[in-house]
């Protein structure tokens, strides 16, 4: 009965405000609803879908209960690491680049490319397109305003990654909270988009679709393999989570490996 109501509640959703989730892995989609009927203090999955539609608050809620925000400054550092030494010389390479940051989440990674750009001397001539289905989530990565009480681990990350200065350079403290220049998103374009029903929108020199697709189903992440293939050059960098794979994927074979361990695949075809 929950797995049918679940799946009301999904199609509902679909119907109101066009975000699709019908195809997110099963296991993890519940467990949020779960938590979100207990902090709504509902009865149940029909009581939270009735509720949901009626207050727009509760809807808004909901969606960004079903976003992943588990992110951090410069996570896994031993990825930008990499990313510092393999791509951004094959990113020098072109007279301009356009970096697609997939899911960007509260924008602590999309804030992390930005540093290492611009230490690499290639923020200039770089336009990140972050994006993410969640509004509320992208308005808080665009005020690039984080606790002051994770600047140490963030720190510490920055230098695992290769940094090049002092980390404390990039922001100001103030009230509890660290506010990072914004002259370093200025190149940063943040939008809305559902990987589950939109359609590519341009052509990247690189992809960071980082712990995005660990919780779609397999039919979801093939669709989504597709859409990043479609929106990567040929000879574009794409990065994943380290988590995931391109192990029987529809496009296995187009990439090759710049360095697996990091996930971190060149297309060639």
């Amino acid at each position: 009965m929950e797995t049918l109501a679940i799946s009301t509640l999904l199609e509902a959703i679909y119907d109101r405000t066009g975000l699709d989730f019908r195809e997110y892995a099963s296991a993890s989609l519940t467990r949020r609803i779960r938590m979100r009927m207990e902090a709504e203090q509902v009865g149940g999955v029909a009581a939270l879908q009735e509720r949901a539609l009626r207050d727009p608050d509760c809807l808004e809620r909901l969606l960004e209960s079903f976003s992943i925000t588990t992110t951090a400054m410069f996570r896994d550092p031993g990825f930008f690491r990499e990313f510092r030494a393999r791509v951004a010389p094959l990113l020098r390479t072109y007279p301009f680049r356009r970096i697609w940051q997939v899911g960007c989440s509260t924008g602590e990674e999309v804030f992390s490319m930005a540093i290492l750009l611009q230490e690499e001397g290639l923020q200039e001539r770089t336009r990140i397109y972050a994006t993410d289905f969640n509004k509320a989530v992208l308005e808080k990565a665009k005020a690039g305003i984080f606790p002051l009480a994770k600047m140490k681990a963030y720190t510490e990350n920055y230098l695992k990654a290769g940094g090049r200065g002092a980390f404390s350079d990039y922001y100001t403290a103030r009230y509890g909270a660290a506010r990072f220049d914004p002259a370093l998103v200025r190149n940063v374009l943040f939008a809305r988009h559902n990987l589950a029903t939109d359609a590519s929108f341009n052509d990247f020199h690189a992809i960071l679709c980082r712990n995005v697709m660990i919780y779609f189903n397999r039919e979801l992440q093939d669709r989504v393999h597709r859409l990043l293939h479609e929106s990567l050059i040929r000879l574009g960098v794409l990065g994943l989570g380290d988590k995931e794979s391109l192990a029987l994927t529809p496009h296995e074979s187009c990439y090759e490996p710049l360095n697996s361990h990091q996930k971190l695949f060149r297309r060639m075809r």
